[in-house]
């Protein structure tokens, strides 16, 4: 590969709600303003002055990844990424675009629940010991930069961890008091497939503000009171027809250079109905294993925890750490894997993410970003492995339903995971 990969308590009462903390988009046309370019200092030092921790893209071991950003200066301006699979380079632009690129190997995922946490501790009182979770105030972030099929997976995450019956305290105090600044796309990468997926590349709702960038500045869109009011205290004024139509072109355009496709229609069950074919195996020879996938991914949530004491024995700290369906030890039951092969650990990613997940959550894990394709070392495309199977069913005979599907005999695993 070209580049290493790498407030409030209350819980959202609606999955609406969950998204964005408003009432969703504003029509451009009645509600558009503009912010010059040389101004959007001044949203940054407000957000700052607000108490918040801006988070947004900058450059840093030759990739676009997200973090603390002070002043305009540390956005990635004039620089853009190139990606296929298996591929991520930077490349300078022809432009000044503050928002030029596509996505990194980074997601807005490790903001709000983070690679590793504390989630309980216990301490040694003589005889006894005494149990307690933490309780530290959460970051107050502003994400900048937030892209349609990014705030969709936020929207995911929420149904994950606060739309049960367990409700993550973590996610829920720092989601709690995130301020979700959006930007359109402009540009789209040959990984990405937002549009099959039905989360972009126009950010439609979930966010407080929105903006499109062009040439001279950003046309401005507001989806939550929070953003009116933080609008209300930039300078703006209205947006002309000209930059309106600049930024309607430059969205238009990014859809246009979306040429990658998956089809949905029936994935769930088609996918179920294929557990035994041979195609798993076929994969698994290409696929390394390595976990890229669910750590580059917006939306996977394994994790493991461990406990971890200091050199007297007095103290613990239970440590919640990302994991992945990909390491063997995950699907560990009575000391033994239950996915021991590579063929079964894909199987079950897939399956998961496309299928299950939807039985689970009530909507797909995958919403077309493409990092999944990006930063797989070999580049396998889970578009193009969807579309083998879905192949492989018409011509077995074996696609309409897991219910009806015969088995057939292929080998991939101790289990069937």
């Amino acid at each position: 590969m070209s580049s290493s990969a790498a407030g409030s308590n209350t819980q959202p009462s609606t999955a609406h709600e969950a998204v964005g903390h408003g009432e969703g988009v504003i029509s451009e046309t009645e509600q558009a303003r503009f912010l010059p370019r040389a101004d959007l200092q001044i949203l940054i030092r407000l957000l700052r002055d607000d108490g918040f921790t801006v988070v947004g893209p900058k450059l840093d071991q030759s990739a676009i990844v997200y973090g603390e950003i002070t002043q305009v200066a540390d956005l990635p301006i004039g620089w853009t990424d190139q990606q296929q699979p298996g591929q991520y380079r930077l490349v300078p632009r022809n432009d000044d675009r503050m928002f030029g690129y596509v996505v990194g190997p980074h997601s807005w995922k490790q903001f709000l629940f983070p690679p590793s946490a504390i989630v309980a501790t216990a301490q040694r009182t003589g005889d006894s010991w005494r149990m307690s979770t933490p309780d530290e105030p959460s970051p107050r972030y502003a994400f900048l930069g937030v892209r349609a099929c990014e705030l969709a997976a936020i929207a995911v995450q929420d149904k994950v961890f606060l739309g049960g019956a367990y409700v993550d305290p973590i996610y829920q105090q720092r989601r709690a008091s995130v301020l979700l600044i959006a930007v359109n796309c402009t540009q789209a990468a040959s990984t990405c497939f937002c549009t099959s997926m039905k989360t972009g590349p126009r950010c439609k709702a979930g966010f407080d503000l929105a903006l499109t960038e062009i040439d001279s500045g950003f046309t401005l869109e507001t989806g939550s009171e929070r953003g009116r009011s933080l609008a209300l205290r930039l300078p703006l004024r209205e947006a002309q027809a000209a930059e309106l139509c600049d930024a309607e072109q430059g969205r238009e355009e990014a859809e246009r250079q979306i040429t990658k496709q998956m089809n949905t229609d029936g994935l769930h069950d088609l996918l179920l109905g294929q557990l035994r074919s041979p195609h798993w195996q076929t994969v698994a020879e290409r696929c390394l294993s390595c976990t890229n996938c669910t750590m580059v991914c917006p939306t996977c949530f394994c994790s493991t925890v461990t406990e971890v004491s200091d050199l007297t024995g007095d103290h613990v700290d239970r440590e919640r750490h990302w994991d992945s369906c990909f390491n063997m030890d995950i699907s560990r039951v009575n000391g033994v894997p239950v996915r021991d092969s590579v063929a079964s650990r894909y199987r079950q990613w897939l399956t998961h993410k496309l299928a299950t997940w939807q039985d689970q959550f009530g909507t797909s894990g995958c919403v077309g970003c493409g990092r999944c394709i990006t930063w797989c070392p070999p580049g396998i495309d889970l578009t193009q492995e969807v579309w083998t199977l879905q192949q492989l069913a018409r011509e077995s005979g074996h696609g309409l339903s897991h219910e009806e599907a015969p088995e057939q005999t292929v080998e991939i695993g101790s289990g069937e995971g």
